[in-house]
């Protein structure tokens, strides 16, 4: 049997123990523990930004992504001091502050970050996200799916930013004011949802159950409520070829990139080049859409 290997890094004044750097986490694509806290040490300026001072919930795959996996919602123990917790409704969640947190978590092979909609302590949502999740393993329309809903969002003077899940869907994010309820986006998701349902009825679906669905790709406006999860912008996937969730520009989607085309790999040089698309989109207007729904 191989020996372990344990070392120690220190990152921000934080000493984190490292355990067995050579392990494969994404065989296919050559992608060791260490490759990847290399990885998230880059990702984590845009990472942290849409994880900080939210309920975490990660997804542990201890011997890599070919391997058994779990998710993860009350903070391990032991807790290095370090780490800030919150609890909410009877779980000890991780809240994320800073890098040595993230790169802790990377040790313990936590692959992918699913943060709460709303920040801790919090009964408002922190942005507006539409989940478009297809029925089929490979779905060849859905970046057809996320231009008609990104138009039919303009229309009604809201502007947002696609970004693909990182595995098979796409999500499209608005920000939104202080104020806005979940209640509130639900009644606009549910407006957009049947609008788009009705115009394109063999391309969505609003229905829940998914051998309901046939092969259209499910508008699910309903995920996007207090105490539910969506996979944070930048989390990497535990998918084979290392996908990230990755925001895109509106050209990108008309052009029908690949939901595959970026992962832990490329996503420096992609971010070098674009920064982060979300934050260059000020908070929208969506209190008007409330209350001419009203």
């Amino acid at each position: 049997m191989p020996t372990a290997v344990k070392g120690s890094i220190k990152v921000e004044g934080q000493e984190i123990v490292i355990t067995n750097p050579d392990k494969p986490l994404w065989p296919e694509v050559g992608i060791t523990k260490k490759m990847y806290l290399q990885k998230l040490a880059a990702l984590s300026p845009y990472l942290l930004r849409y994880c900080r001072d939210r309920l975490l919930t990660v997804i542990r795959y201890p011997h890599g992504v070919s391997g058994m996996s779990f998710y993860q919602k009350n903070a391990p123990e032991p807790l290095p001091p370090f780490v800030r917790t919150f609890n909410h409704d009877g779980i000890t969640y991780i809240t994320l502050q800073g890098l040595p947190e993230l790169l802790w978590l990377g040790n313990l092979a936590a692959l992918e970050f699913h943060p709460s909609l709303h920040h801790a302590g919090s009964t408002l949502p922190s942005e507006w996200m539409i989940d478009l999740d297809p029925s089929r393993e490979v779905e060849p329309r859905i970046m057809e799916a996320a231009l008609i809903v990104g138009k039919v969002l303009k229309t009604l003077g809201l502007n947002s930013v696609p970004k693909t899940s990182g595995a098979t869907g796409v999500q499209i994010i608005v920000p939104i004011n202080p104020g806005v309820t979940f209640d509130d986006l639900r009644t606009v998701g549910h407006f957009v949802g049947r609008f788009v349902t009705e115009r394109h009825p063999d391309l969505f679906t609003l229905e829940r159950l998914k051998k309901h669905r046939g092969d259209r790709i499910y508008f699910d406006y309903l995920q996007h409520y207090s105490g539910k999860t969506l996979a944070a912008p930048y989390t990497p996937r535990a998918r084979p070829l290392a996908t990230v969730s990755t925001p895109l520009t509106w050209e990108e989607v008309e052009r029908d990139v690949s939901v595959t085309d970026y992962h832990l790999l490329n996503i420096e040089e992609r971010l070098t080049q674009t920064g982060d698309l979300i934050a260059n989109v000020p908070p929208q207007p969506v209190e008007v859409i409330v209350r001419q729904l009203s």
